[in-house]
């Protein structure tokens, strides 16, 4: 039997609950274009039949805070039923994806899922509140929670992971984004920490017309992430090391969303953390002190 997914909400400016849905289950060609989100149209609809698809995944009920924004979604992705109520999932469904961005209505929106003891999948960031963090982390440590940047998965950094050894000592690696550090600086610091042994010390922010953070790591590197504002779709991660340096653009939305569901089938069958629960908690409290430390312009040590 297949595992019933039951998809989320929606927030401005993010079309995820219509890209994951697509992957997830295919798409209705009218229907998405229909939707309102003409990049998701434009990578959806250049892939490949055999593209998707996800394990045993299958969206089977749907709910957004917009009745019609809940019928848009339902033709897009051939999702059966159309609900009226988050709750009304329980017993319904076998998982939840909870497709919003706005980490206010993350905990309230999760809540009677993760009591229910269903595995519950929450778009990044997961929380900027420490309390909250608190209150999340038994439910990652159990494996019944997973929250990350579908950046940690990107494609493009297939090559330099498995290639880590030949950049020598790795003195740097540095990130650039667009928009804000609250919402997007979570991208650079998967694909970044996700990449590094070392572990997160302190974050300092940088001076400039943009947002920009410098976090210490444990052995003395250094990560930077720089927001910068109202700019062209931009992520970009480079790598400086003693024997190699290189530059990566990351575009591949299908590949790195794709890969991130997979993750989250393996975890609602095996019941353990797909991602090491430290690791998370390391980027959300480095989210968390990077926000502090550029309200305050001052170094905030991640575990103070």
């Amino acid at each position: 039997m297949g595992i019933r997914i039951g998809m989320l909400g929606c927030s401005p400016g993010n079309g995820h609950p219509f890209s994951y849905s697509a992957i997830i289950n295919g798409y209705c060609y009218a229907g998405l274009r229909e939707s309102g989100w003409p990049v998701i149209h434009d990578y959806i609809t250049c892939r490949d039949p055999a593209d998707f698809g996800v394990a045993d995944l299958r969206v089977t009920h749907a709910w957004t805070q917009a009745e019609e924004v809940t019928q848009a979604l339902c033709r897009t992705a051939d999702i059966q039923h159309a609900l009226r109520h988050p709750q009304d999932m329980l017993g319904e469904v076998d998982a939840v994806i909870i497709a919003r961005d706005d980490v206010e209505s993350h905990r309230s929106l999760a809540d009677p899922f993760l009591e229910a003891g269903m595995p519950v999948l929450i778009d990044k960031p997961l929380t900027l509140d420490r309390r909250d963090l608190d209150h999340f982390t038994p439910y990652l440590e159990a494996g019944q929670l997973m929250s990350c940047s579908a950046m940690r998965y990107a494609t493009e950094l297939d090559v330099p992971r498995s290639r880590l050894a030949e950049y020598g000592e790795l003195k740097l690696v540095c990130g650039t984004i667009l928009n804000d550090w609250e919402k997007y600086g979570i991208h650079m610091l998967e694909a970044s920490l996700s990449l590094v042994a070392s572990r997160p010390q302190s974050v300092q922010p940088l001076p400039g017309i943009h947002q920009g953070v410098a976090i210490l790591l444990q052995d003395g590197s250094r990560i930077t992430v720089d927001a910068l504002g109202s700019v062209p779709p931009h992520f970009e991660l480079a790598l400086y090391g003693s024997e190699r340096i290189t530059r990566h653009a990351i575009t591949d939305n299908f590949g790195m969303f794709r890969r991130m569901l997979w993750a989250f089938a393996h975890q609602v069958r095996g019941g353990i953390p797909i991602i090491d629960p430290v690791n998370t908690l390391d980027i959300l409290r480095t989210l968390i002190a990077g926000q502090e430390a550029l309200d305050s312009r001052r170094e905030v040590l991640i575990h103070e």
